[in-house]
């Protein structure tokens, strides 16, 4: 069984602009003894989803701003937070954290919700993983709204990735709120603890110290699952697809996006977020907006 923590409930009471009410799945399988959380808002009838895949540090808060824009067009609104982080529980060790382990949880997830109809909203790892899904089961999926992500084939070396992997991975205490300052300039106090609230200490930040390493040395699973998502992105998707870049990141922002573009068939011209570095949702009323309009919705 794996060992996991769960953050007490008095750490989410209370959070700014934070309204949704939790939702929880346990016990699917090869997940036993792990309970996961998700947001589920909007119309739950509805033939329509929007699925929000967030990325590291992050959790379910990093799409408030989007979940309202999106729920008012009638459709299901559903944001998990990965294993290890938001209100989802907290495996210990950082071994369990592989790319396997949360790519298939999410494949689990959307079968066991039998989400269809989906429009896909990925950033960061929410985009490592989100990237991989459909061509596992393409016919579920309708949409993508992609921002400041790519897939992972190869070891990343760039200097904004080592100096973000840095922050995280060296510091004996590890000051999310303060990290989330530095790479969401804007946000306030109030907003930068809602970041860190579902770690009340290091013990539970297993799979937030262990994602960039993944980055900096991936499994062989990890390229060889993204470097199928190629082909399937370049010749057999057949959804819509809107792109918005946080033009300040440095790390995933417009050479990477560039190059998504290229690669994904039917992209367009991407929106252009300026004052956007890598977490595009602090800016997502605008971009949720946009996309609506974009798919005509």
């Amino acid at each position: 069984m794996t060992q996991v923590l769960r953050t007490p409930e008095t750490r989410f009471e209370n959070l700014k602009d934070y309204p949704f009410g939790p939702n929880y799945v346990s016990e699917l399988k090869g997940y036993e003894g792990i309970r996961g959380h998700y947001l589920d808002e909007g119309d739950a009838g509805s033939d329509e989803v929007f699925l929000l895949l967030h990325g590291e540090p992050t959790w379910s808060y990093l799409y408030r701003k989007m979940i309202p824009v999106f729920a008012e067009t009638g459709a299901r609104v559903i944001a998990p937070d990965l294993i290890g982080f938001g209100k989802s529980d907290k495996p210990v060790s950082e071994q369990t954290h592989t790319f396997e382990f949360h790519r298939n949880y999410l494949l689990q997830l959307i079968e066991h919700l039998n989400l269809n109809n989906i429009t896909l909203v990925v950033q960061d790892w929410g985009g490592l993983l989100g990237l991989t899904l459909p061509q596992a089961m393409p016919e579920r999926f309708k949409r993508l709204i992609i921002m400041n992500t790519g897939l992972l084939m190869e070891p990343v070396t760039q200097p904004a990735f080592l100096e973000w992997k840095s922050d995280i991975v060296d510091p004996e205490e590890l000051a999310l709120d303060t990290f989330m300052k530095k790479y969401a300039p804007t946000l306030d106090d109030e907003e930068a603890y809602a970041y860190a609230a579902p770690f009340p200490d290091e013990s539970y930040k297993a799979a937030v110290r262990k994602m960039p390493k993944m980055v900096a040395n991936p499994e062989q699973a990890c390229i060889e699952i993204s470097s199928a998502a190629v082909p399937f992105w370049s010749t057999q998707w057949q959804g819509h697809t809107f792109m918005a870049v946080g033009m300040k990141d440095k790390m995933l922002g417009p050479v990477v996006m560039n190059h998504m573009q290229q690669l994904i068939k039917g992209c367009p011209e991407p929106m252009q977020v300026p004052e956007a570095g890598h977490f595009v949702q602090e800016f997502g009323k605008e971009v949720a907006e946009a996309a609506l309009k974009h798919f005509n919705l």
